[in-house]
């Protein structure tokens, strides 16, 4: 089985397994913790130079942000509020730390991807505290600040730590290759706290209609194939793949984390679907790739 597809198939199981033992959602505390041991990997080997940086970085920013909105408007007209709320932070979350490695895979430009990550992931954790209050209806200053603690905590908190011991320490860059099978292993254990943490919700709340989970799965499938195709455009003959990449595979620990915190577990699911789109569409193109260049 091919790397891409058994990673894929570790990620859907975790989630299948959260379904079936909702009493785990007792460990979801976890989560935040397991996403900033994650985060803090990823920022201690990302470096960005600034031959890397094109102008249509910052074109990939405002479709990102904007996503976060289309996606906000579908899931209205799809469901409702809640596959609105749900399609918003599938749409709004940044470039996934995991881009730059299947680019890699795909033979395209690396440092492309990481300057995406870098950019969109600091750009949209800034403007969380401005941007969540007007989706969740309750846009005050108070809003504002809480948002901003919460993000300060789980994203700029591993951004401060990365960049302190890999300045004390440069040999410290190195350290998270050799364990990306336990960064890997970290986001499937999250992902099944957040199945469980979903599928107990549920329980719990009998009264939501089991057809909004159609209506969240069809919503943010039609958000990751705009997003793959709009980056494709974006890129334009230079970087079509890379910035397909960097818009299409998305970094949704972070949204789900947010949607959990301050919406419910079933509009965290919107993110968590998108999960399966984007590894189902890497898990083809590497298959691809790897039939069109074998060794």
């Amino acid at each position: 089985m091919p790397p891409g597809l058994l990673r894929t198939v570790a990620l859907v199981a975790a989630m299948l397994l959260g379904v079936l033992l909702p009493q785990a959602q007792a460990a979801t505390f976890a989560v935040r913790w397991l996403i900033m041991g994650m985060l803090f990997l990823v920022f201690l080997e990302t470096r960005l130079s600034r031959e890397a940086i094109q102008r249509s970085h910052l074109v990939l920013l405002a479709a990102n942000l904007a996503m976060g909105f289309a996606a906000w408007g579908a899931g209205w007209l799809a469901g409702g509020r809640e596959v609105a709320l749900a399609a918003f932070f599938a749409g709004i979350a940044p470039t996934a730390a995991a881009a730059p490695v299947v680019t890699s895979f795909l033979r395209g430009r690396v440092d492309y991807v990481a300057a995406a990550f870098l950019l969109t992931n600091v750009a949209v954790s800034a403007l969380a505290p401005g941007l969540l209050p007007l989706v969740l209806g309750h846009a005050t200053p108070e809003a504002c600040v809480q948002v901003l603690g919460t993000v300060a905590l789980v994203v700029f908190g591993p951004i401060g730590a990365a960049w302190l011991l890999r300045t004390r320490f440069p040999g410290a860059a190195a350290w998270p290759r050799p364990l990306r099978n336990v960064s890997f292993g970290m986001w499937v254990l999250a992902l099944f706290l957040i199945t469980a943490n979903a599928s107990a919700f549920l329980r719990q709340h009998p009264e939501f209609p089991r057809g909004v989970l159609g209506e969240i799965a069809g919503t943010t499938l039609a958000v990751c194939a705009a997003n793959f195709a709009l980056g494709r455009l974006i890129g334009g003959r230079r970087f079509p793949r890379e910035a397909s990449q960097a818009l299409g595979q998305k970094n949704t620990s972070l949204t789900i984390y947010l949607a959990l915190v301050y919406a419910n577990p079933l509009v965290a699911l919107g993110p968590t679907t998108y999960i399966i789109w984007h590894n189902l569409w890497n898990s083809w193109q590497l298959h691809r790739g790897h039939r069109e260049h074998p060794a």
